[in-house]
């Protein structure tokens, strides 16, 4: 099972602003698929036998620092 990352879009917008979707990547930044809600990236990952991960801090979400991510 291979670690994804369930991140909101767009990347760095400005606190307030609504979010438009949640994508699903690879550990390459890779885009796998883009859904409206975080739930549903999170259901999709499972189901395409994936071990979804979400950032503990929206603004800290560098793949690199296992610490910043969390499994869901």
């Amino acid at each position: 099972m291979a670690i994804v990352f369930v991140e909101p879009r767009p990347k760095g917008k400005i606190e307030g602003t609504p979010i438009e979707d949640y994508v699903v990547e690879e550990h390459a930044d890779h885009v796998l698929v883009r859904t409206k809600t975080q739930e549903e990236a999170v259901k999709w990952a499972r189901e395409h036998g994936h071990r979804p991960h979400v950032a503990r801090v929206r603004h800290l979400n560098d793949k690199h620092k296992p610490d910043q991510w969390r499994e869901v």
